[in-house]
């Protein structure tokens, strides 16, 4: 039976499609043996419009999801008559600011993986290990002010055309309302796919930190009116320039400062709470970036969400080296990590002695056949140090355990007494410290008066150069949570010695490893960076140096008038170092604080009504006091055995050799502490032998919490 020519009753019926690019739609007589590949088709000749449709797929806005296999038919898919599919390019301009606060406009596959995205980002910019980088919405001063929790008690469902719709990723960082003075940057519910502008956004260049056009940082590639994607060459391969020469160059340096809308919209965290609640912007890895409310023309963060840097090469990483550079001082700038005084004078040096050599020509490398001598030289020294072992100084008898001793100070707090220091014959051996009255009495083989596991303890320094105060602050497991301990030097080259044999064997590593005295020598240079000259070597009047581009505003109230004395004395120390090297020892001396790498969550343990803190680093986890940051009790990733999520609870399960921890995460998602927990187990396992190749995979497996 014919109506209205089509034939009815033969199980077709009409799939509404809407077509982003000319504004129009379509409907198609379809069935539900039809492939998406063929819907796709049909609709290409059907527009009878001549273009390149090869960039284009089928999104579902009411599932928010991707069409993407393009073999599976519309049953399989869930597909029918009441749908309304949009057909839209999958790779779309976005705003992305960069570690150095620049933005770049860009295009970026919408389709595919965040973390594969990420991927292919990294890779025009010219930024290796892109796996050590994601992407993020930008935070506002109100979203640090109340958990995800809250925010959702508040918010309630989102709710689209009238239903209450559950939220489309694991994340569910999305809100449906935005509080007073919010611009929505993360405040959009899922509702439907982009549509085209009413004005070209390519019209107005994006501003860099300079304000200026000519700094503008573009993709090589044209974006018509209705937002076709249009490369410049068939396969996308796309040439990264700016106006100035080519982009890989000038994002190996950055301006001095940022332009006033990147500075105006950084946010600076009060207290650890609201550090903690800054987590809670991070895109999932495992979902496109559509999946999750990101649309066409938006502003994304691209930030280093690891810190775990593999294989800093200055020869081939200078952009690498100088986004990490640029992301470590605005964490110090903007009090996302605690420094010392002399801490901050030291960073501030070092960032006068990168901006006075940016405009300097800088020393050719040696090695210029690549980076094959790099890798063959680099091999060698494994070998090296694979064969020659660890350096014994007991006439080469190999049955010789090293070990530590001298005459320390010893201090174990307690609660509601003041105690002092009290002196020690202290000797380290095999990761265990142990405290004796007398060198005699350690000689004649008496029991010590305390014997400390260095295995697993929590090692911070707390160092004082003017007032030359050498302590070393240990966190020991015990049953009843972490005992605080500290141990006072006298001398800097002591504090050296001791401070790395406690890092080490923290990780289970004795005096006996090869990396000891190369540890004791970083932390002496560290020291000695903080050492300020008696008189600067450039005059104060020279230079224009605003202080707040230089240290963080509690030092810019302290110091007042005294800081750029202090900072230019602070660099007669560093004024001989080149542009790189000036660069890696900022990012060596940031990786030194104590607070580097820790990313914060404020967590609620199963059966306890208090909320703490839960810090996750490259190694371990830690449960922290929420108020003073204190160690309650740390866990190494090298006793987990397991870890999974309860997704419908959002609680979550870690489970260690010694027993197990079941808690929820209040200031984020739970599927973000999953991530960052797989994200660092998956950086561990890289190799030089298998660094090639990235097990996307692999990645996904440990992460996403599907396996």
């Amino acid at each position: 039976m014919m109506s209205e020519g089509y034939l009815v009753g033969d199980g077709s019926w009409n799939l509404r499609v809407f077509v982003t690019d000319l504004q129009v739609e379509r409907s198609l007589r379809v069935k539900g043996d039809l492939h998406i590949g063929g819907v796709m088709l049909r609709l290409v000749e059907d527009l009878e419009v001549s273009m390149d449709w090869s960039d284009h797929a089928l999104w579902w806005p009411e599932r928010n999801c991707w069409l993407a296999r393009t073999r599976s038919t519309l049953d399989q898919c869930g597909v029918q008559a009441d749908a309304r599919l949009h057909f839209t390019p999958m790779h779309k301009t976005v705003r992305v600011q960069l570690p150095d606060l620049r933005y770049l406009d860009t295009k970026v596959d919408f389709s595919v993986k965040t973390f594969t995205a990420v991927g292919q980002l990294c890779k025009e910019l010219g930024v290796r290990h892109a796996e050590e980088l994601s992407l993020s919405k930008p935070l506002e001063p109100q979203h640090l002010k109340h958990n995800l929790k809250d925010k959702k008690v508040r918010n309630g469902d989102a709710r689209i055309n009238g239903q209450t719709h559950p939220p489309a990723d694991t994340n569910t960082f999305i809100a449906t309302g935005s509080p007073a003075g919010s611009n929505g940057s993360l405040d959009k519910p899922f509702l439907c796919a982009p549509v085209t502008p009413t004005r070209s956004h390519t019209s107005t260049p994006i501003s860099s930190p300079l304000g200026t056009n000519q700094n503008t940082l573009k993709r090589g590639m044209h974006t018509d009116l209705n937002g076709t994607y249009a490369p410049l060459n068939a396969h996308h391969n796309i040439t990264l320039e700016s106006l100035n020469g080519s982009l890989d160059a000038s994002l190996a340096q950055s301006p001095v400062t940022p332009s006033q809308e990147a500075r105006s919209r950084l946010v600076r965290p009060k207290s650890l709470v609201e550090r903690a609640r800054m987590n809670v912007a991070w895109l999932d890895s495992s979902l496109s970036i559509m999946e999750q409310g990101v649309r066409e023309y938006d502003t994304l963060c691209l930030r280093f969400k690891f810190y775990s840097f593999y294989d800093l090469n200055p020869t081939i990483d200078a952009v690498r080296i100088n986004q990490i550079y640029e992301q470590a001082k605005w964490q110090l700038l903007n009090e996302e990590i605690d420094c010392t005084e002399e801490e901050s004078l030291m960073f501030a040096a070092l960032q006068v002695q990168v901006n006075l050599q940016a405009g300097v020509p800088q020393p050719q490398s040696e090695n210029t056949n690549g980076t094959a001598e790099d890798d063959i030289d680099a091999a060698l020294l494994d070998l090296q140090v694979t064969l020659e072992g660890t350096h014994i100084s007991n006439g080469g008898d190999i049955t010789h355990v090293p070990e530590l001793f001298n005459y320390l100070r010893f201090l174990k707090p307690k609660r509601f007494t003041l105690r002092a220091y009290k002196r020690y014959w202290f000797a380290c051996r095999d990761l265990h410290l142990s405290l004796y009255k007398s060198q005699e009495e350690a000689k004649a083989g008496a029991a010590p008066q305390y014997t400390i596991n260095l295995r697993g303890c929590e090692v911070t320094p707390e160092v004082n150069l003017q007032q030359r105060k050498y302590d070393i602050k240990l966190e020991v497991p015990s049953a009843e949570g972490m005992s605080e301990m500290k141990i006072r030097c006298d001398t800097e080259e002591q504090y050296a010695k001791w401070m790395a044999a406690c890092r080490l064997a923290a990780k289970g590593r004795s005096l006996a490893d090869s990396s000891y005295d190369a540890e004791v020598r970083s932390i002496l240079a560290f020291l000695q960076l903080q050492h300020p000259a008696p008189a600067p070597v450039i005059n104060p009047q020279s230079l224009d140096i605003n202080p707040e581009d230089y240290v963080a505003p509690r030092f810019v109230r302290k110091l007042k008038g005294k800081l750029v004395q202090r900072i230019l004395e602070a660099h007669a120390n560093v004024k001989d170092l080149p542009l790189i090297d000036a660069k890696m020892n900022y990012i060596k001396a940031w990786q030194s604080l104590p607070e580097h790498g820790i990313s914060l969550f404020i967590i609620k343990m199963m059966g306890h009504k208090k909320e703490e803190l839960l810090g996750v680093a490259s190694n371990r986890l830690m449960r922290m006091d929420i108020n003073t940051g204190d160690h309650i009790q740390t866990w190494r990733y090298n006793t987990i055995k397991a870890w999974n999520v309860n997704w419908e609870v959002k609680h979550m399960m870690v489970q260690f050799e010694e027993g197990n921890i079941i808690f929820s995460c209040l200031s984020a998602d739970c599927k973000v502490i999953h991530e960052f927990i797989g994200g660092y187990i998956f950086l561990s396992m890289r190799s030089k032998e298998a660094n090639q190749t990235l097990n996307e995979d692999l990645f996904h497996k440990l992460t996403g919490g599907w396996v």
